[in-house]
């Protein structure tokens, strides 16, 4: 019998990647325009980094799930250098 290629049922109600994703171009957008006070995008950035940091760290995510979240957490630590730069 073929093992199952869908995720284990704790990993189902993982985030979808694409929406991090967008929520990052949507934080970066907001910065570009300075329609958002740095405080707010630092605590919001801490969140997502802290919520990847725990993703990547599962040692029941898929591989290839792994991957995708590790590029996203990179995606992450960059807009937060951004906006610990803009603030000084």
């Amino acid at each position: 019998m073929a093992a199952d290629p869908s995720p284990p049922q704790h990993l189902k109600n993982h985030s979808n990647p694409e929406h991090i994703e967008a929520a990052l171009d949507h934080l970066d957008n907001a910065l570009t325009s300075c329609n958002i006070a740095l405080g707010a995008a630092r605590g919001l950035i801490f969140s997502v980094i802290e919520t990847l940091g725990v993703l990547v760290g599962d040692p029941d995510l898929p591989e290839h799930m792994r991957t995708g979240y590790e590029g996203l957490l990179e995606t992450a630590r960059e807009l937060r250098a951004r906006i610990d730069h803009r603030d000084h």
